[in-house]
């Protein structure tokens, strides 16, 4: 402002008691600058619009992002090259008020003020562990025979059990013979599964983060007990933006994932 004046020769703020206020000179040229300075910001804007466009924020925890969505995402990129994705790798709540992201994957009950939900999983948890574990001595047969063997823990941070040792030994009748509570924990579900892959012990699986392993044979399931959980994985988005193209192309091919149907069965982005 000092510049300005300096440049001009006219003062264009005075102070009294206190305050800055405009003088008639910068009074006379306000409306224009006004005006002005609206249209640079409706042109930045327009411009940082323009560059995010096809750039698509996803907004997911490190367990599910490692464990399913970073394997497939070459698909998605096949399926729509035109998309370009940002993965926001993190346990943090995507805040959409500040556009943060464009969309989440979240895990809890699927009610969420303002947003769109879709279950992506019927989830279930069942133990998990490595084959050579399974075939060595002592032999693992019944879940009392977990007593003899190491649990993996996962310490959530949902406020929830949904995947607890305790529970599952209850279900399947050996919470009297095994403690829940014995093993080494670890923060995040994919470690713990990884950890079960390399021999040190079971790990409480669910659908969607052990399927892959279970299906590449590297984890096996002992029991065929297996409990529901009412919390799973949601893909969530403010409601007001479902048909913007690249959140409705992601909706497309996740729910299509998630329900086993093969990628080339995506044409392409919704209109």
């Amino acid at each position: 402002m000092k510049g300005l004046e300096a440049d001009l020769g006219i003062t264009l703020l005075r102070r009294v008691q206190g305050e800055y206020l405009l003088t008639a000179a910068a009074e006379a040229g306000l409306p224009l600058l006004r005006g002005a300075f609206d249209q640079l910001a409706e042109a930045v804007r327009r411009m940082r619009t323009d560059v995010s466009r096809h750039f698509l924020t996803i907004s997911v925890g490190p367990t599910f992002a490692s464990a399913w969505l970073v394997r497939r995402l070459g698909r998605f990129k096949t399926a729509f090259p035109e998309v370009e994705v940002r993965l926001d790798t993190t346990d943090e709540v995507a805040d959409f008020a500040r556009a943060d992201a464009d969309v989440g994957i979240r895990f809890g009950g699927g009610s969420y003020d303002g947003l769109e939900s879709h279950r992506l999983f019927a989830e279930e948890i069942f133990p998990v562990c490595s084959p050579a574990l399974l075939e060595a001595a002592p032999r693992l047969e019944t879940p009392a025979d977990l007593a003899r063997y190491t649990l993996l823990h996962v310490d959530w941070t949902h406020g929830s059990k949904t995947l607890d040792w305790e529970m599952w030994l209850r279900a399947a009748g050996a919470e009297d013979v095994v403690d829940g509570q014995r093993g080494p924990r670890f923060s995040h579900a994919s470690i713990a599964l990884q950890a079960a892959v390399e021999g040190q012990g079971l790990a409480l699986g669910s659908t969607s983060l052990a399927g892959d392993e279970l299906a590449a044979g590297r984890l096996v399931r002992p029991f065929e007990i297996a409990l529901p959980v009412n919390f799973a994985y949601y893909l969530v988005y403010p409601k007001t933006n479902a048909e913007v193209p690249k959140i409705a192309a992601f909706r497309k091919w996740i729910l299509a994932e998630t329900a086993g149907q093969a990628p080339a069965e995506l044409i392409g982005p919704e209109a």
